[in-house]
Protein backbone atom coordinates (compact mmCIF):
# COMPACT_ATOMS: atom_id res chain seq x y z
CA UNK A 1 0.00 0.00 0.00
CA UNK A 2 1.13 2.92 -0.98
CA UNK A 3 0.29 6.14 0.76
CA UNK A 4 0.70 9.79 0.25
CA UNK A 5 3.64 11.59 2.25
CA UNK A 6 1.77 14.96 2.13
CA UNK A 7 -2.00 13.45 2.57
CA UNK A 8 -3.21 15.15 6.12
CA UNK A 9 -4.44 12.20 8.07
CA UNK A 10 -3.40 12.64 11.70
CA UNK A 11 -5.06 14.20 13.71
CA UNK A 12 -3.26 15.97 16.61
CA UNK A 13 -2.71 13.25 19.52
CA UNK A 14 -1.67 10.39 16.95
CA UNK A 15 0.89 12.92 15.23
CA UNK A 16 2.14 13.51 18.66
CA UNK A 17 2.64 10.04 19.32
CA UNK A 18 4.19 8.85 16.29
CA UNK A 19 7.24 12.05 16.86
CA UNK A 20 6.60 11.28 20.28
CA UNK A 21 6.08 14.72 21.33
CA UNK A 22 3.38 16.45 23.66
CA UNK A 23 0.00 17.73 21.94
CA UNK A 24 0.81 21.27 23.19
CA UNK A 25 4.28 21.23 21.73
CA UNK A 26 2.57 20.23 18.45
CA UNK A 27 0.34 23.57 18.54
CA UNK A 28 3.68 25.80 19.85
CA UNK A 29 5.20 24.68 16.62
CA UNK A 30 2.38 25.73 14.62
CA UNK A 31 1.99 28.59 16.28
CA UNK A 32 5.64 29.51 15.60
CA UNK A 33 5.45 28.99 11.67
CA UNK A 34 7.83 25.66 12.50
CA UNK A 35 4.96 22.82 10.90
CA UNK A 36 1.92 24.02 9.48
CA UNK A 37 -0.78 21.35 9.63
CA UNK A 38 -3.94 21.47 7.23
CA UNK A 39 -7.04 22.48 8.84
CA UNK A 40 -10.04 20.86 8.76
CA UNK A 41 -13.55 23.00 8.82
CA UNK A 42 -13.12 23.16 12.49
CA UNK A 43 -9.79 24.64 12.95
CA UNK A 44 -9.00 20.63 13.87
CA UNK A 45 -5.22 20.36 12.64
CA UNK A 46 -4.33 17.63 10.13
CA UNK A 47 -0.85 16.10 9.89
CA UNK A 48 0.87 14.69 7.16
CA UNK A 49 3.40 11.95 7.31
CA UNK A 50 5.97 14.81 6.08
CA UNK A 51 4.97 16.78 9.10
CA UNK A 52 5.68 14.43 11.32
CA UNK A 53 9.18 13.52 9.95
CA UNK A 54 9.66 17.09 10.06
CA UNK A 55 8.48 16.94 13.92
CA UNK A 56 11.12 14.27 14.11
CA UNK A 57 13.86 16.65 12.90
CA UNK A 58 12.79 19.63 14.75
CA UNK A 59 13.33 17.90 18.05
CA UNK A 60 16.27 15.94 16.73
CA UNK A 61 17.87 19.85 16.20
CA UNK A 62 16.16 20.96 19.25
CA UNK A 63 18.18 18.34 21.07
CA UNK A 64 21.47 19.37 19.76
CA UNK A 65 20.95 22.44 20.77
CA UNK A 66 19.94 24.74 18.39
CA UNK A 67 17.24 27.60 19.27
CA UNK A 68 13.95 27.74 17.42
CA UNK A 69 14.81 30.30 15.53
CA UNK A 70 17.56 28.70 14.71
CA UNK A 71 16.13 25.42 13.05
CA UNK A 72 13.21 28.09 11.92
CA UNK A 73 16.28 29.23 9.67
CA UNK A 74 17.52 25.80 8.73
CA UNK A 75 14.05 24.90 7.60
CA UNK A 76 13.80 27.87 5.94
CA UNK A 77 17.09 26.97 3.92
CA UNK A 78 16.51 23.57 3.34
CA UNK A 79 13.39 24.84 1.89
CA UNK A 80 15.35 27.46 -0.19
CA UNK A 81 17.95 24.13 -1.26
CA UNK A 82 14.96 21.77 -2.51
CA UNK A 83 13.37 24.24 -4.53
CA UNK A 84 16.43 25.12 -6.16
CA UNK A 85 17.20 21.80 -7.26
CA UNK A 86 13.94 21.39 -8.42
CA UNK A 87 14.57 24.45 -10.53
CA UNK A 88 18.32 23.33 -12.30
CA UNK A 89 16.62 19.82 -12.71
CA UNK A 90 14.26 21.90 -15.18
CA UNK A 91 16.37 24.07 -16.57
CA UNK A 92 18.76 21.07 -17.70
CA UNK A 93 16.04 19.61 -18.98
CA UNK A 94 14.97 22.27 -20.55
CA UNK A 95 18.86 22.61 -22.08
CA UNK A 96 18.85 19.07 -23.15
CA UNK A 97 15.61 19.53 -24.80
CA UNK A 98 17.16 22.18 -26.50
CA UNK A 99 20.60 20.93 -27.71
CA UNK A 100 18.68 18.28 -29.93
CA UNK A 101 17.32 19.41 -33.37
CA UNK A 102 14.63 18.03 -35.18
CA UNK A 103 15.96 15.16 -36.59
CA UNK A 104 17.26 13.96 -32.96
CA UNK A 105 20.46 15.08 -33.68
CA UNK A 106 22.57 16.88 -30.64
CA UNK A 107 23.96 20.05 -32.14
CA UNK A 108 26.49 20.75 -29.13
CA UNK A 109 27.55 24.45 -28.79
CA UNK A 110 30.24 25.72 -30.39
CA UNK A 111 33.04 28.30 -28.64
CA UNK A 112 35.92 30.57 -30.07
CA UNK A 113 38.06 31.93 -28.02
CA UNK A 114 39.24 35.35 -28.29
CA UNK A 115 42.44 37.03 -28.01
CA UNK A 116 42.30 37.46 -24.48
CA UNK A 117 41.36 34.68 -23.30
CA UNK A 118 37.43 35.14 -23.38
CA UNK A 119 34.66 32.99 -24.69
CA UNK A 120 32.80 34.03 -27.67
CA UNK A 121 29.65 31.90 -28.32
CA UNK A 122 29.14 31.29 -32.21
CA UNK A 123 26.15 30.68 -34.18
CA UNK A 124 25.64 27.36 -35.28
CA UNK A 125 27.62 27.46 -39.06
CA UNK A 126 29.37 31.08 -37.80
CA UNK A 127 33.24 31.22 -38.20
CA UNK A 128 35.66 33.15 -35.76
CA UNK A 129 36.42 36.52 -37.03
CA UNK A 130 39.90 36.54 -36.20
CA UNK A 131 42.34 34.19 -37.29
CA UNK A 132 43.57 34.06 -32.71
CA UNK A 133 40.27 32.44 -32.18
CA UNK A 134 40.01 29.30 -31.85
CA UNK A 135 36.47 27.02 -32.36
CA UNK A 136 36.10 24.80 -29.80
CA UNK A 137 32.79 22.21 -30.61
CA UNK A 138 31.31 20.84 -27.03
CA UNK A 139 28.94 18.16 -26.92
CA UNK A 140 27.54 17.19 -24.05
CA UNK A 141 28.37 13.58 -22.93
CA UNK A 142 25.43 10.76 -22.45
Amino acid sequence: MNIDRYAPIFVISVAAELAEMHPQTLRQYDRLGLVSPLRQRGKQRRYSQHDVDLLREIQRLSKDGVSLEGIRRILQLENQVAALSRRVGELSEQLERERIDRRGISLGRVFAAGTAGEVVPLARGQRPRARSQAVVVWRPQK
